[in-house]
């Protein structure tokens, strides 16, 4: 169960991640060590999934060439959970794959693919897609401009 000093450590962990517990603790009003027991509390029970930085693919194309990001809808023939199941591993353990979810109704799967260019793309959808036969129907989307990221939940 989670109180108004989680809420408040959990709305403030989800735009500022690298916070320092020292500056933590004095947003939420308690001790640091009170803010640290409570925040390993989150991770430990699973409220806090991951921590991670955001980065920006377009200012750093030119240094490691992820240049082109798509989002794709996939749609497979059969849905059993064990089909389901093995697209998702082929999907998550595939390193230009940045999100994957599992969605309903419309296509089972939209992923988010970097890549360095439409070359390196082609490939990865032969690796994901054609090496598929389950895969039957894919719809991708370029992006031109992340507008927003947003990762914080209301709270």
């Amino acid at each position: 169960m989670i109180d108004s000093t989680d809420r408040a450590i959990l709305k403030i962990l989800q735009t500022q991640g690298d916070i320092t517990n020292a500056e933590l603790s004095t947003r939420v009003q308690t001790s640091p060590a009170t803010t640290l027991r409570r925040v390993n509390r989150l991770k430990a029970e699973g409220i806090i999934h991951h921590t991670a930085a955001i980065l920006d693919a377009d200012r750093l194309k030119d240094n490691i060439g992820a240049g082109l990001e798509a989002i794709v809808e996939i749609s497979l023939d059969h849905q059993s959970a064990a089909m389901l199941d093995a697209f998702e591993q082929l999907a998550c353990t595939h390193p230009n794959v940045q999100q994957c979810y599992r969605t309903s109704p419309g296509p089972d799967f939209v992923l988010v693919i970097t890549a360095q260019d439409m070359p390196q793309y082609h490939a990865i959808t032969q690796a994901l897609f054609n090496s598929q036969a389950n895969v039957r129907n894919v719809k991708a989307f370029f992006s031109i401009k992340r507008a927003k990221f947003g990762t914080a939940l209301p709270l």
